[in-house]
């Protein structure tokens, strides 16, 4: 079959990577994708958000799966906008419909749907102009640390977690009386800080049946040791050591069996990928967030591990077919690192030229995956903030890291910088 998969980062240079070893796959079109998702398909040069142009290029390739990367067109409602055409509504497509896309686009939402289906998760109250002045006083009486989150998509950096009362009420009022994080923060979520350790979940669903893809961690603060600003998602470990057998029996019983009923309960239409973003306090899983998509860089050690035929899990997903299929997972470590342009999560340079990337051969224990290159004219570039990253799988963390630093440190670009610590807790 022809598919076409919307996104251009190392998420999808990954699902790329995945899907062309496919019996099943044809053509692969990406859009607009990346210098790394052309080695495995054709990129098409339109927005994840023109959907016009997405229902053409369904039509004139012949696309009979659509795999949606990112989360916006999800929360804009691009599913809801092929799905009642009638001249794409045949169309196989991995993402939920809009309104199912707000356990993304609205953590209001999402803490209301787990609070109406029991599934574990910190306490909250949720804010905006109206209520703003009971908003400060709440503040004032909250225990230490306050979790304060945008509502809406804020690009991965509308957490913030506040040490003391005058930081939380001077942040509360930059984020809905100033709009610091835009229309994502004009309500604002107060939630309870759980002390814990985090990790994700990746859960394929069709909307009745499911399964457990491998879980993983990323590390999202810039600075080694998790310091500094929050970022996309500096690098990811899988398996977690620390999500056993027991654990893992823990959170499907107590969130993906609850989460998958909901949608059932809610008649929310929902085929494709659930991020269940948890933290394991003791022994217990607790829901931080969900995504309404596969994670970046997750994906880049999940789909690495992953020994499925991809596109024939997709396609039963989509078809409202998924079976308890086994899923078959490579037992080694995977992780991945992420080379940043310098000043990244801030101000950055793009345009850099990048050195080493062609002569890096793909193996079966390495893999690099672009996140924010360009060909131009022959010559890779940087394009964004995060501009590829190294994975590596071993039989151990420390084995897999040092493994992806070697080859890290043959591809280079002005002020490259990456975290030499990803997976540190787990190395002795």
């Amino acid at each position: 079959m022809n598919i076409l998969l919307l996104g251009s980062g190392g998420r999808e240079h990954a699902l790329a990577w995945k899907l062309t070893q496919s019996k099943f796959c044809d053509q692969l079109f990406i859009a607009p994708g990346n210098t790394g998702t052309a080695q495995h398909g054709t990129n098409l040069s339109f927005s994840v958000t023109d959907f016009e142009a997405i229902k053409t290029t369904c039509l004139e390739r012949n696309i009979e799966l659509v795999v949606i990367g990112p989360e916006e067109p999800l929360v804009k409602g691009l599913v809801n906008y092929l799905k009642t055409d009638p001249a794409t509504q045949h169309l196989l497509i991995i993402g939920p419909s809009q309104e199912a896309a707000q356990l993304e686009g609205s953590k209001a939402f999402a803490k209301a749907f787990m609070d109406r289906h029991g599934i574990p998760t910190a306490a909250y109250r949720e804010f905006t102009t109206e209520n703003f002045t009971d908003g400060v006083e709440y503040l004032h009486r909250h225990t230490l640390p306050i979790v304060l989150k945008a509502d809406g998509l804020a690009a991965g950096k509308g957490v913030i977690i506040c040490q003391n009362h005058v930081e939380a009420v001077s942040e509360f009022e930059l984020m809905i009386q100033r709009a610091k994080f835009g229309e994502a923060g004009k309500r604002v979520v107060v939630e309870e800080y759980l002390d814990g350790i985090e990790l994700s979940v990746f859960v394929l669903t069709d909307g009745n049946n499911y399964v457990v893809l491998p879980e993983a961690k990323d590390y999202k603060r810039v600075g080694e040791g998790d310091t500094g600003l929050n970022t996309g998602g500096m690098g990811a470990v899988s398996p977690v050591p620390f999500a056993d057998n027991t654990f893992m029996q823990k959170v499907i019983t107590k969130v993906v069996e609850p989460t998958v009923k909901g949608l059932q309960k809610d008649n929310l239409d929902y085929k494709g990928f659930v991020f269940i973003g948890l933290m394991k306090v003791g022994d217990e899983p607790y829901v931080i967030e969900y995504n309404c998509r596969m994670g970046d860089p997750e994906t880049e050690v999940v789909m690495p591990r992953l020994k499925n035929d991809l596109v024939e899990l997709l396609t039963a997903t989509a078809k409202g077919e998924l079976t308890n299929t086994p899923i078959e997972h490579d037992s080694r470590f995977a992780t991945t690192i992420m080379a940043v342009s310098g000043g990244y999560p801030n101000e950055h340079k793009k345009g850099l030229p990048i050195s080493g990337l062609k002569e890096f051969e793909q193996g079966n224990d390495v893999f690099v995956f672009h996140a924010g290159t360009k060909d131009i004219d022959g010559t890779i570039v940087t394009n964004g903030g995060r501009v590829f990253c190294v994975t590596a799988l071993a039989d151990t963390v420390e084995a897999a890291v040092d493994n992806a630093k070697t080859i890290m440190d043959t591809i280079d670009f002005e002020d490259k910088y990456y975290r030499s610590d990803i997976g540190y807790e787990f190395i002795s």
